[in-house]
């Protein structure tokens, strides 16, 4: 517990300064190398980490597409070239597997890719959101959204937890756990639209914040169990130590994973870019 505590307060320690310089190149390049190690700690969990010709075009991917946002006008345009780039990609793992005759390693390999095209997309999601208008204020909801939920879901779980929500994959999640997470979630929310709209004269709208309460705290756990089941399915503990006590980059994003592309998503549609 000291550890996870020592780790927690430092890891806030380079958080906090990171959000102060997030209009500047500081907060990409932040998202492309936690990006990079994402998909390191993926290809070591699927055992692919010593397949070079294979591994090292989808570190340079993960480390540029969050950064190379910069240097394109739109997020349209962004996005063009990242589909152009990650079908470029599934080719590539798909003629590295037939080169190397692989074939018993298919699933490996496509998992792999689905895992690498799942960690890029959030981390270029979240600059794709603070880059644009109300995104210095927009982004920090992917976190919110995560840990908010992860929090109360574990207390709520922890003081009134009774029914299992999917023992397979998480033993300790509770349905009441699960419910809890998303009411404080969509509580913070509001309680963040307040502040921003008070104190820095923001336009967020609470129709939206709500909206986005209900649906990311869901999508957050979605995520988790999501990271849950692979390290089930390759039987491992935790996907690396960069954080001790916590482990790697996708154990401590696990749930963010799957909520930025959602906000990102979410925001297209309901307008707010």
């Amino acid at each position: 517990m000291k550890t996870r505590i020592i780790t927690g307060v430092v890891a806030i320690l380079l958080f906090v300064p990171i959000c102060i310089f997030s209009h500047t190149i500081v907060f990409p390049i932040a998202m492309s190398i936690l990006s990079a190690i994402g998909v390191y700690e993926m290809t070591k969990c699927l055992n692919f980490q010593k397949n070079y010709f294979l591994t090292i075009p989808m570190y340079i991917l993960a480390l540029g597409l969050p950064v190379f946002r910069l240097a394109t006008s739109k997020n349209t345009s962004f996005m063009a070239c990242c589909m152009v780039a990650l079908f470029g990609m599934l080719i590539y793992t798909l003629s590295y597997v037939m080169i190397k005759r692989l074939t018993d390693r298919l699933t490996d390999a496509l998992t792999l890719y689905a895992m690498f095209v799942y960690i890029v997309g959030c981390f270029s999601s979240i600059v794709m959101i603070r880059i644009n208008e109300n995104g210095k204020f927009m982004y920090l909801l992917v976190f919110l959204g995560a840990w908010v939920c992860d929090t109360f879901a574990y207390f709520v779980g922890m003081f009134f937890g009774k029914h299992k929500l999917i023992p397979e994959i998480s033993p300790k999640k509770t349905i009441e756990g699960s419910i809890g997470g998303i009411v404080f979630t969509l509580i913070a929310f509001v309680i963040y639209g307040v502040i921003v709209n008070n104190a820095f004269s923001a336009n967020l709208s609470y129709v939206h914040l709500c909206v986005l309460g209900i649906v990311l705290p869901i999508v957050s756990q979605i995520g988790d169990l999501v990271a849950s089941t692979v390290k089930r399915a390759y039987s491992i503990k935790d996907y690396g130590s960069l954080f001790p006590g916590h482990g790697g980059v996708l154990d401590r994003f696990d749930s963010v994973m799957l909520v930025a592309p959602t906000l990102f998503i979410t925001n297209v549609i309901l307008n707010l870019f």
